[in-house]
């Protein structure tokens, strides 16, 4: 599930990032951190959610290359990995069309990713 925590989210509270990162860490899951306060373009964030995870070099910037690599993350431990975005809605005010595609691609991506190997869980924040 994609956690957008403004608000109250299927019961839980509202967290901030450094919260997230930390009840992600208790948990053995690795957080990885994206700072959306600057990105205003699908190509920001693109590279933002590419070097989080450590993309490899041959990740094709566009939607299908983030599902695909969202759904490998082959190249990462083998353990539940938290991507965790702080901001995210400064894209949903700059470039609207663009952030939608990306939150589908997350909620996809966090349905199929355990079937692949490796969690995937998405944690949205406004801090």
């Amino acid at each position: 599930m994609t956690r957008d925590t403004e608000g109250d989210v299927n019961g839980e509270r509202a967290v901030r990032a450094s919260q997230a990162a930390e009840e992600a860490r208790r948990r053995g899951a690795e957080p990885h951190l994206v700072d959306g306060t600057a990105l205003r373009s699908k190509r920001d964030a693109l590279d933002a959610i590419a070097r989080a995870l450590s993309f490899p070099s041959y990740f094709g910037h566009n939607l299908d290359a983030l599902y695909d690599s969202l759904t490998d993350l082959s190249w990462l431990p083998d353990t539940e990995h938290v991507l965790i975005w702080s901001h995210h809605r400064v894209l949903a005010q700059h470039d609207p069309a663009a952030y939608q595609g990306i939150r589908a691609v997350l909620d996809d991506a966090v349905a199929e990713a355990g079937r692949h190997g490796r969690r995937l869980t998405v944690v949205l924040t406004d801090d």
